[in-house]
């Protein structure tokens, strides 16, 4: 479709995109698969890595394995970036019963990295589990888990999310309440962008609590996904913009009324000039049923501008 062919996949960003630029490392220590840039030394364990820079700032260096493995940053100001985008893979450890990563430093950027098959016993394993300060995922690949990126509750954080790819995520089984792709608690602000959400297996792919979300020039496909809601859902109301995206529903749906939700649980913010706008939104081959493009609980005034819809959906709907 022209609008795919206007959206940035950040598979293939993985591989083609390089690395921002950094300050001049230190010598490496040969065959260490984490790095601390800065100094040069070499670890065999991320926590140790991310124990060495402690509540400072530093980037610890990635090598181009399979890590069966998992970390806590406690403070500080850390970039985990992979030496060669898309072949550092973090998969099958989760610390504290959370995730491959469990951050509650100042802030932390994620660079070029696969998170993969992260499982807990109370069925919210994720790539990410954040829980205090800022955050920057860019070049990601977040794939076959429970959750892709799971927040608490940080009012005065940012999540800002590009080229970045969730595939086969998301589950209905814990005891609970569903798992998703992104789940973004009680934050400042949700900024994502040229990214991708795909063959989600439960839950929403996109569910934020924060009062300001902006998701540009993203692909939500859910041609292959089984037993999926909303693709993004703001449950407690939002502001901000949803424009230049691309939406498709598949034919395994859990629950198909909407595409988009706002405040569907609890009016906690104002969603007065919401912009959903430029978007492309229809379903895959077999679908039957009808659908709408935007449910809104909210009773503000959206700003809802001209989509791009399929046959057999519609617009807009109260509820």
């Amino acid at each position: 479709m022209e609008k795919a062919g206007r959206i940035a996949i950040a598979a293939a960003a993985l591989v083609a995109a390089a690395l921002p630029a950094t300050q001049a490392p230190a010598e490496p220590q040969q065959g260490a698969p984490y790095t601390v840039v800065e100094t040069g030394r070499g670890y065999d364990r991320l926590q140790d890595a991310i124990n060495a820079i402690g509540g400072g700032q530093g980037t610890i260096r990635l090598a181009s394995y399979r890590f069966a493995d998992c970390a806590v940053q406690e403070a500080g100001e850390i970039a985990y970036v992979a030496a060669v985008p898309g072949e550092a893979v973090i998969e099958g450890v989760a610390c504290e019963g959370k995730a491959a990563l469990v951050l509650r430093g100042r802030s932390a950027r994620v660079e070029g990295l696969v998170f993969a098959n992260i499982r807990v016993p109370d069925k919210n394993g994720a790539g990410i589990r954040l829980e205090r300060g800022n955050l920057t995922v860019t070049q990601s690949w977040f794939r076959d888990s429970e959750q892709g990126i799971l927040t608490a509750d940080d009012p005065s954080g940012t999540v800002t999310i590009d080229k970045s790819t969730f595939t086969r995520l998301g589950t209905c089984e814990g005891g609970g309440g569903c798992a998703h792709s992104i789940y973004i608690g009680h934050y400042g602000a949700l900024n994502v962008s040229r990214s991708r959400f795909e063959a989600g297996r439960g839950g929403h792919y996109l569910k934020s609590r924060s009062p300001r979300v902006t998701v540009t020039d993203t692909s939500f496909d859910d041609s292959a996904g089984r037993g999926t809601n909303y693709m993004i859902d703001l449950p407690a109301g939002a502001t901000g913009r949803i424009t230049g995206n691309w939406f498709v529903q598949g034919t395994n749906k859990e629950n198909h009324s909407a595409f988009i939700a706002v405040t569907a649980e609890d009016k906690e913010n104002s969603s007065d000039g919401l912009v959903i706008s430029g978007n492309d939104a229809r379903f895959a081959p077999g679908v039957e049923w009808g659908s709408v493009f935007v449910a809104d609980w909210s009773g503000d005034r959206l700003a809802i501008g001209e989509n791009a819809l399929g046959q057999g959906l519609r617009r807009y709907e109260t509820r």
